[in-house]
């Protein structure tokens, strides 16, 4: 799939810039010249339900050096959301749509729209981090923690006890991680370049995920309670690592003091909280059914109050001295508020986000969603998804492995393991984030596994997984690991995925995420440009990462391949290519040619400006034969 003739607009500065008034975005498409020369251009705009079409105007390209044509008009933000598309008069061949999935002479629909908000948009610092996700009782356990008495749900396990990962004893078994563990490991996270931890939940509860909080109120003294958290996060602070936690707005445990006071009385005021299937308030709806996690019901004004709500609310607490968490992850964020016709997930997640910007404007709000998440995230709520649509899914079905057998495949009942190739990768991306608002695009968080995820290196081998993990921090959004990726560890289950460190061998891919996240810092194009698709075949892709001071060429392949480029196509120049290792790029005759061997991951600074102290052409690459 040759998309480097394709006109391209996206929601990043380079292609939608500020207006005459603060209600005005101008937005700008580039249409390269070998496309054919355009009549006009139109953008469309959709404001109370009715299209409007405003005419735009050519402009000289804001990029220096670039060979292609520029056109800009101005919407009005009349709408808290608009919704906008291109019309494309061409001179000789008729019209074409440009939307978030590409060129198409079909009339598209008014959901895959790119889209843009007046919103307050994230702080500043969010969209340049690196997520490292812990699971408290598997990352790291302090001296203070064999002093703890479990509970008597819990199963004991020392460190190197293998995880049970299936059946009843599943969520019972205690490694004993703890928070003071994650401080006193800080260090390894610095050398990883890592600058955001999100914790999975710290609240008491009856399993070892703690998805199922008995309270909201203090810390687990499994984990060192309310003392340890104050520790880790002024420790992380100081070396220059945020912190954010985890919070269940769809249900709770069912041995929360919530639910306690609630079943079997229904005059109790917490019985408004969750949902009955009988007035006696015995029967009650779960989440999927799962007796120990009770769903919320946020018709209740009194459970907004206490959760979601001000300064005195569950939200507003742990963002507030003395523990000063510096935002949420929510969990299970797509089924909250929802249930039969209720359908108050926008007025919870806009509950979340106006007490953040209250109590602690500073704040990041990320959010679990495992399907379409394009509904969700419009920018005034929820700031960010989970990318399992259009990032972890289908990179998994790009580079993993083929399996003779169908397996565990994030609960979708494949009868064959999925495979695809890197234009479906690409077409799959694009389809998932391009009608998010730019705002959202930049934060989506890019994991290759997680708590919940069999573990990538399962299915992949370590070559493969430099080239995904090369893709989560060149990509627009939030690169993450999830703590263990840099030890190569395995799982063919989410709950076996929770593996504990193991703390005294040598974590094999340390040194490579440690480069991945030197080249993020030192290229702010990875972080904030635009992305604009060049090549998607099907065992390599290119795109590059621009803004209007730095252009960034991106190569990924999962095998040999040869990919050539068009000098135009690129957009600044890209003289001085190099060739190393397993990559090699030369320009000649007006195109780029790179030679890919093997499984190989690769990133050119363009034009004049290099990175200080790093040669002109490869920076990084998989592996070398």
């Amino acid at each position: 799939m040759h998309l480097h003739h394709h006109p391209h607009h996206d929601g990043s500065e380079l292609y939608s810039t500020a207006g005459s008034e603060p209600s005005v975005r101008n937005v700008r498409v580039r249409v390269p010249r070998a496309f054919g020369p355009l009549a006009s251009v139109w953008v469309r705009v959709v404001v109370d339900a009715e299209p409007r079409y405003l005419p735009m105007h050519p402009i000289p390209s804001p990029l220096a050096g670039d060979l292609a044509d520029w056109w800009e008009g101005a919407i009005e933000l009349l709408n808290p959301v608009v919704g906008y598309r291109f019309l494309l008069n061409r001179l000789d061949a008729g019209a074409l749509w440009l939307n978030p999935e590409g060129v198409d002479e079909v009339e598209p629909l008014d959901a895959a729209d790119f889209r843009v908000t007046g919103a307050v948009p994230p702080p500043e610092w969010a969209s340049g981090q690196i997520m490292y996700q812990v699971f408290p009782d598997r990352f790291a356990r302090s001296v203070g923690a064999a002093a703890r008495a479990l509970p008597s749900w819990a199963i004991p396990a020392a460190w190197d006890d293998e995880v049970i990962h299936t059946g009843s004893d599943t969520p019972l078994q205690v490694f004993g991680g703890d928070l003071d563990g994650v401080r006193e490991r800080l260090g390894h996270l610095v050398d990883l370049g890592v600058t955001l931890i999100y914790l999975t939940p710290f609240f008491p509860a009856g399993s070892n995920h703690r998805y199922d909080a008995t309270t909201f109120d203090r810390v687990d003294p499994l984990l060192g309670g309310d003392e340890a958290l104050i520790r880790l996060v002024q420790a992380a602070h100081q070396r220059g690592i945020r912190v954010i936690g985890d919070l269940t707005t769809n249900h709770t445990g069912d041995r929360h003091e919530w639910f306690r006071a609630a079943l079997g009385d229904p005059s109790a005021p917490e019985g408004a909280f969750y949902y009955w299937n009988d007035d006696a308030h015995t029967d009650y709806v779960a989440w999927y059914g799962v007796p120990t996690l009770p769903k919320l019901d946020w018709n209740s004004p009194e459970l907004r109050s206490r959760f979601i709500e001000g300064r005195e609310s569950v939200v507003a607490k742990w963002l507030l001295p003395p523990f000063e968490l510096d935002g949420w992850r929510i969990d299970v964020a797509n089924m909250t508020g929802r249930h039969g016709d209720d359908d108050l997930n926008r007025l919870v997640q806009r509950s979340v986000r106006r007490t953040m910007q209250e109590v602690a404007p500073d704040t990041v709000l990320f959010a679990e969603s495992t399907n379409d998440a394009t509904r969700d995230f419009d920018g005034l709520g929820w700031q960010a998804p989970m990318s399992y649509s259009a990032f972890t899914r289908p990179l998994w079905h790009w580079l993993q492995r083929p399996a003779a057998q169908p397996e565990h495949h994030f609960g979708i009942p494949y009868a064959q393991t999925p495979q695809a190739t890197a234009g479906e990768f690409v077409r799959a991306h694009r389809r998932f984030t391009g009608s998010f608002p730019w705002p959202v695009n930049q934060l989506v968080m890019n994991a290759l596994d997680t708590h919940d995820t069999p573990r990538f290196r399962e299915r992949a081998d370590e070559q493969l997984q430099r080239v995904a993990a090369g893709l989560s921090f060149a990509l627009p959004g939030t690169p993450v690991l999830f703590a263990g990726d840099e030890f190569g560890l395995r799982g063919a289950l989410g709950e076996e995925a929770r593996t504990p460190l193991p703390w005294g061998t040598v974590p094999e891919l340390s040194g490579f995420y440690a480069e991945l996240s030197r080249l993020r810092r030192g290229m702010p194009a990875l972080r904030t440009g635009g992305l604009r698709w060049l090549h998607a075949g099907d065992d390599s892709l290119a795109f590059v990462r621009e803004t209007t001071d730095q252009s960034v060429l991106v190569v990924a392949s999962r095998g040999d391949d040869r990919i050539v480029i068009p000098d135009d196509a690129i957009g600044t120049p890209a003289a001085a290519l190099l060739a190393s290792g397993s990559l090699r790029a030369l320009e000649r005759l007006g195109v780029v040619e790179i030679e890919v061997s093997g499984p190989a991951f690769g990133v050119w600074m363009l034009g004049a400006e290099r990175m200080p102290g790093d040669t002109p052409a490869l920076a990084i690459q998989a592996a070398s034969r």
